[in-house]
């Protein structure tokens, strides 16, 4: 059937239309593709949203300002997702609320106590607690008043962050749930909780936790041996700590950057201790990757001593074998921790320059 001349027209004129929207609007299709589209694989979002979750208009409604705001404030300084905070509360206490035994004095039958349900001997043997004195748990000081109480919602809640912390959060919060209350029916029913304070519905885990941000990390390496070290590194996330081990199914913190550096072809030493005065120190904020961050935390360890370390591998993220409880060796921000002494370089060292030297001139 042959078209009229007002029909054909026509016709030209909205494929011409349609023409002019698709080339106006490819380049917002572009910006809004999924990256596995536009940027030649990668379908993670690599920018960390965590901690920027917004509040659902059900968790406004449900969570006492009060404790809202030390939720968030305390998932912050922490760095575990306050929505899960928030949950353990809801799930423990109704957020304080309840009247149960336990909440607000004394103890349940199962001996927890306070809005976060802390076992007295978790805590650290007392519901109060000066902070000046040894503490063997995870009584805090959340107001700034000196002492850790079990039933104050400041000191409770921050304690919970870290106990949540220290056993897999914000990476693996379903372990770190575990541990807090060993079943699962108790771990499905706070993310639930969860899911529904969080704007998005969602519980949100750090980009650190996909395998996909990693070969980013390695092509931005200030150097052929940097990326050589950072590569051997980041192949190690998954396998457990092991306290002395270097490898190959097993490290301590200080034993996977060990490993790493001989892989590049590099000896430097063993031990945190030893690795803490060997490399040039480093100001904060001019730390790079292949650098390594170090901590004071464990027995026997000071600012002048530091018991942890990890490895730089981009500003603010590390590599780290933590503890055996803290889950696999992983990538994890540096940022967010409050014990943090110092940043050094080994490649700096003489011995280290000395090594380099060598491993230039047998390629040659």
């Amino acid at each position: 059937m042959k078209l009229s001349r007002a029909r054909l027209a026509l016709v030209i004129g909205l494929a011409g239309a349609l023409l002019l929207v698709a080339v106006i609007v490819s380049p917002m299709l572009l910006i809004s593709m999924p990256s596995f589209l536009s940027d030649g694989g990668f379908s993670v979002d690599c920018q960390d949203s965590t901690q920027v979750e917004e509040v659902s208009d059900s968790g406004t409604a449900d969570i006492p300002g009060e404790y809202l705001d030390l939720y968030k404030k305390n998932g912050q300084k922490i760095g575990v997702q306050w929505n899960i905070l928030a949950a353990v509360g809801k799930r423990e206490t109704d957020h304080g609320r309840s009247d149960l035994p336990g909440v607000k004095s004394g103890t349940n039958s199962a001996g927890a106590a306070g809005p976060m349900q802390f076992l007295i001997s978790t805590w650290g043997g007392k519901a109060r607690m000066p902070m000046s004195s040894t503490i063997n748990g995870y009584a805090s000081d959340g107001d700034g008043d000196g002492v850790g109480d079990i039933y104050n919602p400041a000191d409770a809640i921050l304690g919970a962050a870290k106990m949540l912390k220290r056993n897999g959060a914000p990476e693996n919060v379903r372990q770190a749930l575990f541990v807090y209350n060993r079943a699962w029916w108790y771990v499905d029913q706070v993310e639930e909780i969860a899911r529904k304070y969080a704007k998005s519905g969602e519980v949100k885990v750090p980009p650190q936790a996909s395998e996909e941000c990693d070969d980013p990390l390695v092509e931005a390496a200030p150097s052929d041996i940097v990326a050589k070290i950072l590569e051997f590194a980041l192949a190690q996330r998954g396998k457990p700590y092991l306290w002395g081990g270097t490898g190959p199914d097993a490290f301590d913190c200080s034993g996977v950057i060990y490993a790493a550096y001989r892989a590049a072809g590099l000896t430097i030493p063993r031990t945190t201790f030893t690795q803490w005065p060997f490399g040039a120190k480093v100001l904060e904020g001019d730390e790079q990757p292949g650098d390594l961050v170090f901590f004071n935390a464990g027995p026997g360890t000071s600012a002048s001593s530091p018991g942890h370390v990890g490895l730089v591998v981009s500003k603010g993220k590390m590599l780290e074998a933590r503890c055996r409880l803290c889950g696999p060796i992983k990538v994890t921000s540096y940022q967010a921790r409050d014990n943090r002494v110092g940043f050094t370089r080994p490649l700096q060292n003489s011995g280290v320059l000395d090594q380099l030297k060598k491993l230039q001139n047998s390629s040659l």
